[in-house]
């Protein structure tokens, strides 16, 4: 992106500033690359036949760049981490990244993308965890060619930091989605929980396989709260569905013994962000973190602003600020800042396990 965009999300970080790198240091790793859904997506879907794109307004509205392809007002939480651990710019989308670009890390993820191939495929195209780990295996072979040899390119990557954020899709665009997918009639939760973490898993060991060494595994949140969700199974508009929450507990905590698994491999550094308990937090007292409006989104149609997600050039609320969700799925730049400071530093023992990103970077 951009230097004046830039410019306008330090401004925006200013409360982050104690955490930040000082101005003008060196970033606390050289790289940082990042894995996901439409929750960190910045623009590869852009190039792809796809329903899950958000590169028209009002989307970018508070961002300085525009609309880019981000499903938000503004930052996403690995802005939010990118500028923390004291990059001078956005960590870039794979899709139209150069050759040098991938010294300090590209972004892979994909709106509408799952931890199985065929999540989200209602929505048209769309790069599964499997397909950006692909995109990483070749994005190394650059860094080969760059760097000169194999050794050079581990040792640049085992200082690098890797978020992956998967898993939400694959309850909200297959296993709750009976319209479209058996797979909530072939699997019990738990059942499904242990095939999406057994997927997870293989694809996680690719990643190490291909020097990935420190990386932050980013649970799934609360998609039973969403306003979608909300929208259509919440008798009062308000109250979270249980069903679809329990299970991604069951998901949650298989990811937590993922990572345990992980940190017995050499030279593995790997953590688990509870988003899931962050975003319980800021539920349970949306005041204290300066919000006001917890179920609906700040643009979309229908009941909680959920039923039909924010349209092309639509009006959004002005006070996007005190709302927790920006559209029927997605968080807006206020809760994101909070989400991506968590991360970074952690506010509770259970934001994290074993430790937070500005603890990863410095091993």
């Amino acid at each position: 992106m951009g230097r004046r965009a830039w410019q306008t999300a330090v401004a925006l970080l200013a409360v982050l500033g104690a955490a930040a790198t000082p101005a003008g240091a060196a970033p606390q790793v050289p790289c940082y690359f990042i894995f996901g859904d439409s929750l960190v997506d910045n623009g590869n879907n852009n190039f792809i036949v796809s329903m899950a794109r958000a590169n028209y307004p009002p989307y970018g509205i508070d961002f300085a760049g525009g609309p880019t392809g981000r499903f938000s007002n503004g930052l996403t939480t690995v802005d939010v981490l990118a500028r923390l651990l004291g990059f001078d710019d956005f960590i870039p989308p794979f899709a139209g990244a150069s050759s040098q670009q991938l010294l300090t890390g590209v972004n892979f993820a994909s709106a509408a993308a799952g931890i199985r191939e065929e999540t989200g495929q209602q929505l048209g195209g769309r790069i599964s965890f499997s397909g950006q780990v692909q995109n990483y295996q070749s994005a190394v072979e650059g860094l080969i060619s760059i760097l000169g040899d194999e050794d050079s390119a581990a040792r640049h990557l085992s200082r690098c930091v890797f978020s992956v954020g998967m898993g939400s899709n694959d309850y909200l665009n297959n296993y709750f989605m009976p319209a479209f997918y058996s797979t909530g009639s072939r699997y019990t939760p738990d059942q499904y929980a242990a095939s999406l973490a057994a997927d997870y898993s293989r694809l996680l060991q690719a990643m190490y396989r291909y020097g990935a060494r420190k990386v932050a595994v980013i649970g799934v949140g609360q998609v039973g709260c969403s306003p979608n969700e909300l929208a259509q199974r919440s008798r009062d508009g308000v109250t979270c569905d249980e069903t679809i929450n329990a299970a991604i507990r069951l998901f949650n905590q298989r990811l937590v013994r993922l990572v345990d698994q992980f940190n017995a491999l050499p030279g593995a550094h790997f953590t688990y962000v509870n988003v899931y308990g962050i975003f319980d937090d800021i539920l349970k007292s949306p005041g204290s973190h300066g919000l006001k409006v917890t179920n609906a989104g700040c643009c979309g149609v229908g009941r909680n602003n959920g039923q039909v997600t924010c349209l092309p050039f639509q009006m959004p609320c002005a006070n996007r600020h005190e709302y927790l969700f920006w559209d029927a799925f997605h968080p807006t730049e206020a809760a994101n800042i909070l989400v991506g400071q968590r991360t970074y530093s952690a506010r509770l023992a259970t934001d994290v396990h074993p430790f937070d990103i500005r603890t990863l970077a410095r091993l």
